[in-house]
């Protein structure tokens, strides 16, 4: 199609220059002789001279008398030339005294005005055509090239996959096993839908695939549509917004018919939050080209329009600020909550992103499945890419163990920044910080173990404790919570009892303490003083922005408790810090001096130096990860 459209394109272009160039090719044959020179004076002379001029025909011009042209007909060769006299009296003149006997050649035609030449006369009328012509063909040329791309702003920008060469179905799709089974009967009904309406069963019109980002939604739709081996439509709901008005109504309009036209076929609607927010709540009114835009969606999934044969599914992050229109049964009639994966999932896969890749035989997947609690399926593929760069740059032919730990550390923290110049006396007061984070978490017992501790700058850290997560949590305790803001603030109270001092490099620790805190008091219900009970609105306004928009649905009575609870909450812990500290000051001395030594000191290297029976057992004590890496 689009060889055809620049052939029309270039046909175009050759017929108009064809036309200007016979133009000025007729014009030049009525003033050259055969030489292809203007016909003057001289070629005259030179003809009569030759005896080759068989008449002269003079027109005077009506308006200017004194002006004329001479029409010259040749014998041999037969030709006619028209040359312009600028005073007809010194031509006439002039030829009397040449022609002398043969004066009868001349004719004077007095009457007869000049009649310019045809080609002449219509010489506006082409010059406009031509022009005209060439600009036509230059806009056409644009619009089609995608220049003039506002002539297409109704159609939609769906990318139309009937055949895609890299199907994904649902083996490809590791670690959703119950989300792989309630997308099966989708699946199968596009498959054979018969079997669904014989016994008068209405198939899901949309399913919408909510869950934190990275979890595999864009992916798993991808796999219903390959698995059903049917056409699907892939758009983003950002696609749909312009800032003509009209144009996203038009685009779902446009999508929706296309899908009509492949019975059993998949719209998948990507971030589908860029078009579907609540209603009523813009600065732009009821009316907005947002809203238009949801209102045409409502409409084509469950409205007046049918759309047999068509489901949609749908992907976001922020179920919460969609439009209850858009969550109702009838339009999407399931919402799948796609989550991170568990250690079985994880494991599951790894699996399927170290295909391709050479792995060497000591790689544990189980032990990195363990190590990586909370990361996303995206997390791991990244994981795995980091390690497989690593290896390359090593200049190694398997991706091992330690290509692994070093990916594990470089997603987790940063690049460790070996060359930065920093003095002894910073590189001891993070030590100190360091170590006491890691006391804590050792002491502590529903704290991680301490896989790493290094003072060696990393990303925009002068150190840090790197903890093992043992296993996954699905709940976040009381005293769990009160644990992490009490190792949080270890670091500080380190720095307090050794160096006499404080330092600002426990600004981002106690930003993260006192959040904790406050989830603690206002979110969670867990104060003792102000009970089980939340404060504030949990569904902020998002149109006009967290900060700007968060409701206080409290007095200032009760958030001067609020503020002394959190404020309680931190001194404690802060004061248990500095009480563990001080009973273990001389574990914290020899951590120190071992990270001074060595600036990259394990976990099992740190719980040696405890006094035997100090500790209580935990399960991710060292961790898989630290017995093999």
């Amino acid at each position: 199609m689009a060889l055809h459209k620049r052939s029309g394109n270039f046909a175009l272009f050759l017929l108009v220059t064809a036309i200007l160039l016979m133009v000025t090719m007729l014009l030049r044959m009525g003033t050259q002789n055969d030489t292809g020179e203007l016909y003057t004076y001289a070629h005259l002379v030179r003809d009569l001279n030759a005896n080759r001029v068989g008449r002269i025909v003079v027109t005077p011009n009506n308006n200017v008398p004194s002006v004329g042209q001479a029409e010259v007909t040749l014998i041999n060769p037969i030709a006619t030339h028209t040359i312009e006299i600028p005073n007809l009296d010194v031509f006439m003149a002039y030829i009397h005294s040449f022609l002398g006997n043969q004066a009868g050649l001349l004719f004077f035609d007095a009457n007869a005005p000049v009649r310019p030449h045809w080609i002449i006369s219509a010489l506006p009328i082409i010059l406009m055509l031509g022009f005209g012509g060439i600009i036509f063909f230059f806009i056409y040329q644009q619009a089609q090239a995608g220049g003039g791309r506002h002539m297409n702003f109704g159609k939609s920008r769906a990318k139309v996959i009937l055949q895609d060469k890299r199907k994904v179905n649902f083996d490809q799709v590791a670690g959703l096993e119950e989300e792989k089974a309630e997308l099966a009967e989708i699946v199968d009904f596009l498959k054979t839908p018969q079997k669904y309406n014989d016994i008068g069963a209405r198939i899901p019109k949309g399913i919408l695939l909510v869950g934190p980002p990275g979890t595999g939604k864009t992916y798993l739709a991808r796999a219903v549509a390959g698995e059903a081996d049917v056409p699907f439509y892939s758009i983003s709901g950002s696609d749909f917004v312009e800032m003509y008005v009209g144009v996203g109504a038009s685009r779902v309009r446009d999508l929706f018919e296309q899908a009509k036209r492949n019975p059993a076929s998949i719209i998948i609607i990507d971030e589908i939050d860029a078009v579907g927010r609540k209603r009523g709540a813009g600065h732009g009114g009821g009316h907005d080209e947002r809203e238009q835009t949801l209102n045409q969606l409502l409409v084509e999934m469950d409205g007046f329009a049918l759309n047999e044969g068509v489901i949609v599914l749908a992907a976001t992050n922020r179920p919460d600020i969609l439009d209850p229109a858009l969550l109702r049964p009838g339009r999407f009639d399931r919402q799948i909550v796609v989550n991170r994966p568990d250690i079985k999932g994880r494991e599951a896969v790894l699996h399927v992103h170290t295909e391709g890749k050479k792995m060497d035989a000591d790689v544990n997947l189980r032990v990195v499945a363990q190590t990586t609690a909370g990361f996303t399926p995206a997390d791991l593929e990244n994981l795995m890419n980091e390690a497989a760069l690593i290896a390359a740059r090593d200049n190694k032919t398997l991706v091992d163990m330690d290509s692994i730990r070093k990916a594990f550390i470089k997603v987790g923290i940063g690049t460790e920044k070996k060359s930065r110049v920093i003095t002894e006396k910073e590189r001891r007061i993070t030590a100190y910080h360091e170590a006491g984070h890691a006391i804590c978490h050792e002491i502590l017992p529903d704290m991680d173990a301490t896989y790493i501790i290094s003072v060696i700058p990393t990303g925009r850290a002068g150190g840090y404790v790197m903890p093992l997560p043992g296993e996954d949590r699905n709940y976040v305790s009381k005293k769990f919570m009160e644990q992490s803001i009490v190792a949080l603030l270890g670091g500080r109270a380190a720095e307090a009892k050794v160096l006499g001092d404080i330092t600002n490099g426990a600004a981002n620790d106690i930003e993260r303490a006192t959040q904790t805190a406050r989830d603690m008091v206002v979110k969670y219900g867990m104060s003792d003083t102000l009970g089980p009970i939340q404060f504030g609105n949990a569904n902020n306004e998002v149109f006009l922005g967290r900060d700007y928009a968060n409701v206080r649905n409290y007095g200032e009575q009760v958030a001067s408790l609020i503020d002394n609870e959190i404020k309680s909450i931190v001194e404690n812990s802060y004061n248990e810090a500095l009480a563990l500290i001080d009973t273990h000051m001389e574990v914290l001395h020899s951590i120190v001096a071992l990270l001074m030594e060595k600036e990259r000191v394990s976990g099992e290297e740190v719980r040696n130096l405890f006094p035997i029976g100090v500790l209580s057992p935990k399960d991710n004590k060292g961790g898989l990860m630290g017995e093999v890496l």
